[in-house]
């Protein structure tokens, strides 16, 4: 039997994101892992399938947002389910900022992060700072 995934190891999951650290996110993931971002050309946003595309995925936040940070981080786990909910702030190459609430939810399997899926409030990008 596996250790059951805990809040406290969301948490750790959420310090990776803050931290930048692909290396320590993967060490979270599944081996047959799955990553549906918040936006996409398909329903589910764009799916990137096992260890190398998801990677890549979680990567390509920094190269958009390189100041990326999800605040406020809150969790919840009921067995092989899970959610995390966070304020996403980040600030892109032309100055705007994006600055929305947005929750993960995820399934997991063997104690890791099986599927995580990704939802963020769709506004406006702010004006960027004077």
């Amino acid at each position: 039997m596996s250790t059951p995934v805990t809040v406290d190891m969301l948490q750790a999951f959420a310090d990776a994101w803050n931290a930048h650290d692909v290396d320590a996110l993967m060490r979270f993931m599944h081996d047959e892992c799955v990553f549906e971002t918040a936006a996409g050309p398909d329903a589910c946003g764009a799916r990137h399938e096992g260890p190398q595309a998801v990677r890549k995925a979680f990567a390509a936040a920094w190269q958009t947002f390189p100041d990326a940070q999800w605040r406020s981080a809150r969790h919840f786990v009921a067995d092989e389910r899970g959610v995390s909910e966070w304020t996403f702030t980040g600030t892109a190459a032309d100055g705007t900022r994006v600055e929305a609430n947005g929750v993960d939810l995820f399934a997991f399997r063997d104690g890791k992060i099986l599927v995580k899926n990704a939802f963020r409030k769709d506004r406006p990008r702010l004006p960027a700072r004077a």
